[in-house]
């Protein structure tokens, strides 16, 4: 198995080398009393090291995990690596976690402390841990939260006022093995209980590693990134609290969808991560945007896409064709990347599938969207494409040292150092995920659950293996091609197919705002693209599903299987 070797045993060790190496570059920036804040890399080694020997103090020991559940902000990072630095386990949590989450988390980690950054964030965790194993120490950020009678509060100022030994904790962090474990990741939970991922050290280094080559070709060093995905989340966690850092890139935290399109021009990065829903959305503004202008400005932007489109897909555009494309960069194209910053080098897409129409419209317009793929259970990044090399019905080619084949029911596998070591406290979810390595092979195979192929070494992701539909009349229906078809019709902002054991295919449809006039026709264009037997017959308009009503993941995917259940009798209907 080809191995990319990392220069480093453990997460810790590989950012205090940094901070020694770098001491005065920007690190991490954010948004705090009317205007951005910069944290250094000798600030965060420094504070890093208060904060483990204020965790040590406050009773934190090795193996003991702590939920960590704060927004997007730099005590989350330097709490995250005060814990593994000594030896702790993170247990990452999100801050849109219901009490009943936390309970959860609590109760399947056996965690007995937790960070938080704010008084409100703090009651909900309390609240689950009545209803869990109870806390003994909370530390929070900002705020004094009313606790409970047994669990000791710990102030954060008085956790960095802490005497920190720094050169001593880098000697211990070079002495942490790849091996241990450093943090629980849980499933986002889009049908069932979320589940620990045991991810240690290696994983994530050879996340870094397997990227490290690629990333080196783009002039991204000392230029920022906008993290825009909750650091909770196993594909933030791991590319913006220590790939991308690791790159010479400062991270800027956004303060969220709302500012993000006026940040992109202030802040003009060089990368930006997203899920698919974020494309979408943006797709939807711009359209709206180019309907309102009207006149010759819509009739630019419509031949400049279309010319985009077809130097994507073909035929080869004529002379005349090439000349008016020049001159459409400059009048269309350019003003559309000057609103995204001006300097992208990539906005990468993950966490779901990324229709190919959809990053079409955007590569048409000379905006360089990349899909990847990858999976908690994976550090979490699997593969990728890159700005060179895009093909973008595929999610790229495996990293290096990943090795990737198909099963012969067709679910794509898995292997490599970054594969996790399994569930925590799950042995049975566990045996039915790692496919125990062989003689003379030193990792397993990971079962992914997804369905694809290999396609000249890329991977293309066709759906969800246990969301096939299987129709009355035997027929296997994707429903991941069905919704992600539905919802790139402008009038469809989110929609589940459905049709198990039924006649025929059914939808739950969510409309766009303003748009429930038009879901007939946008149904009707999209059947006149599907196979008889994968078209849509009935369906039934719905609210929006969001993370109040608990159908949607704090990463926007929508959690079809409780949609499913929810409106079980409506699908039973409509099916008839």
């Amino acid at each position: 198995m080809a191995r990319v070797e990392t220069p480093w045993n453990s997460l810790p060790a590989m950012l205090f080398d940094l901070a020694r190496q770098r001491p005065g570059r920007p690190m991490l920036r954010f948004w705090r009393d009317g205007g951005w804040r910069s944290v250094s890399w000798a600030d965060f080694a420094r504070r890093t090291a208060a904060a483990a020997a204020g965790l040590r103090a406050a009773g934190v020991s090795p193996g003991d995990r702590v939920l960590l559940v704060s927004e997007s902000r730099p005590e989350f990072n330097i709490a995250d690596a005060a814990l593994m630095a000594i030896g702790a386990v993170t247990v990452p949590t999100y801050g849109t976690n219901l009490p009943g989450d936390h309970a959860h988390v609590l109760r399947d980690s056996g965690a007995r402390a937790a960070i938080v950054s704010t008084p409100a964030l703090a009651e909900k965790v309390l609240a689950g841990a009545a209803d869990a194993n109870g806390l003994d120490l909370l530390v929070c950020m900002d705020g004094d939260p009313p606790m409970p009678q047994g669990t000791r509060l710990v102030r954060w100022a008085e956790l960095e006022a802490a005497p920190g030994d720094l050169p001593m904790l880098m000697a211990e962090a070079e002495q942490i093995p790849s091996g241990r474990l450093a943090c629980l990741i849980y499933t986002s939970g889009t049908g069932g209980s979320p589940k620990g991922v045991m991810l240690p050290h290696r994983a994530m280094l050879a996340n870094r590693a397997g990227l490290a080559d690629a990333l080196a070709r783009l002039p991204v060093e000392d230029t920022p990134y906008l993290s825009f995905l909750p650091l909770s989340h196993s594909y933030e966690h791991t590319v913006g609290c220590f790939l991308l850092p690791s790159m010479g890139m400062e991270v800027v935290y956004s303060r969220g969808a709302d500012r993000l399109a006026a940040e992109m021009q202030e802040v003009r990065p060089t990368i930006l991560t997203a899920v698919p829903r974020l494309f979408e959305v943006l797709r939807t503004r711009m359209l709206a945007q180019v309907e309102k202008d009207g006149g010759l400005k819509r009739r630019l932007f419509e031949r400049a896409l279309a010319l985009g489109l077809r130097k994507l897909d073909g035929p080869p555009l004529g002379l005349l064709e090439r000349a008016q494309d020049a001159v459409l960069d400059r009048l269309v194209r350019n003003k559309v990347r000057a609103r995204f910053g001006g300097r992208l080098e990539c906005m990468v897409s993950g966490g779901a599938r990324l229709d190919p129409d959809l990053s079409g419209f955007f590569l048409a317009l000379g905006l360089p969207v990349l899909q990847g793929y990858g999976q908690s259970e994976a550090g979490p990044v699997v593969s990728v494409n890159r700005p060179w090399s895009n093909r973008r019905h595929t999610v790229g080619e495996p990293l290096g040292g990943v090795e990737t084949r198909i099963a012969e029911d067709g679910e794509i596998l898995v292997r490599g150092d970054l594969v996790m070591d399994g569930y925590w406290n799950a042995p049975e979810a566990t045996a039915r995920a790692l496919i125990p390595p062989g003689p003379g092979e030193t990792r397993p195979w990971l079962r992914t659950g997804d369905v694809g192929r290999l396609e000249e070494g890329r991977l293309v992701v066709t759906d969800r293996k246990r969301d096939f539909i299987k129709t009355l009349g035997g027929d296997m229906v994707s429903p991941a091609k069905i919704e992600s078809l539905l919802m790139a019709e402008p009038e469809i902002a989110q929609a589940v197919a459905a049709g198990e054991g039924q006649p025929a295919i059914v939808a739950i449809i969510v409309p766009a705002e303003g748009m429930e006039a038009g879901l007939a026709d946008a149904v009707k264009r999209v059947n006149a693209r599907l196979s008889p037997f994968e078209r849509v017959r009935r369906w039934l308009p719905a609210p929006p599903f969001s993370l109040e009503n608990g159908l949607l993941t704090p990463t926007m995917k929508v959690k079809r299987r409780l949609v499913i259940e929810r409106y079980d009798r409506e699908i039973a209907a409509l099916g008839r």
